[in-house]
């Protein structure tokens, strides 16, 4: 599997992850990150590290400490909130509005048929995410929408359930928080990518990649917006 390096100096790497590829190893084992990351050792003698998470079917930015001293300098700028990042997501809606921001606490919940998956709760962690409406096509008898979040938290799942819960529909192909009347068909996956992350360091210039529009987003019909300005410092780090 080609791994495409968006960003490397001595202490940081930014891969475009594939969708697909989990960072962790399965329980029912296969392949994950840890597999290839000897390959991006590339001259230095550690292997590097992830800093935060993805889901297994987002792609897009992930940046990975090149040694255990900047995995700690990633993780205060995460806490910190010195961290920036935006996201592509499809919907099959078109919203009401061309913007807007979405407040919806989240909380974890588990059962034997479904498994645990997050819910919008109000004794749950706080959770915030802007969105801007990008591209609205039409398919059949429904229209698709192209969505760039900007999440001012990092919570697990977030941008999958404030899209189910905030913008009244699923991420196409989102098998855990979809189908809604049908509108998780013809997709692969979970049609989520991290498209940009912008990391804030002290007396070194700041990170910023950019992972390009995925191929499989084309395929269900949207075309590729114009790249954004670099996101603001605001996330933390439970993000996917």
């Amino acid at each position: 599997m080609n791994i495409p390096i968006l960003y490397e100096d001595g202490e940081a790497l930014v891969i475009d992850k594939p969708a697909g590829l989990p960072i962790d190893r399965p329980r029912r084992g296969g392949e994950c990150l840890e597999d290839h990351l000897d390959g991006l050792k590339l001259g230095f003698q550690r292997r590097p590290m992830p800093v935060h998470r993805l889901d297994t079917d987002t792609s897009g930015c992930l940046l990975l400490a090149r040694n255990p001293k900047a995995l700690k300098r990633f993780n205060k700028a995460f806490e910190d909130r010195l961290v920036g990042k935006t996201y592509l997501a499809v919907i099959d809606i078109e919203p009401h509005e061309q913007s807007g921001t979405i407040e919806l606490a989240l909380s974890k919940i588990s059962s034997g048929e479904k498994g645990w998956r997050m819910i919008a709760a109000k004794k749950g962690k706080p959770a915030v995410s802007h969105w801007e409406l990008l591209q609205t096509i039409a398919d059949g008898d429904r229209k698709r929408s192209l969505i760039r979040f900007r999440p001012e938290t990092g919570r697990t799942h977030q941008l999958r359930v404030h899209a189910l819960q905030g913008l009244g529909a699923p991420l196409l192909g989102d098998p855990v928080y979809g189908p809604v009347r049908g509108q998780n068909k013809g997709a692969p996956r979970t049609m989520l990518h991290a498209e940009t992350i912008s990391v804030d360091r002290a007396g070194k210039p700041t990170i910023t990649a950019f992972a390009p529009f995925p191929e499989d987003f084309v395929r269900v019909g949207l075309t590729a917006p114009e790249q954004p300005d670099p996101p603001e410092s605001q996330a933390d780090p439970l993000d996917g």
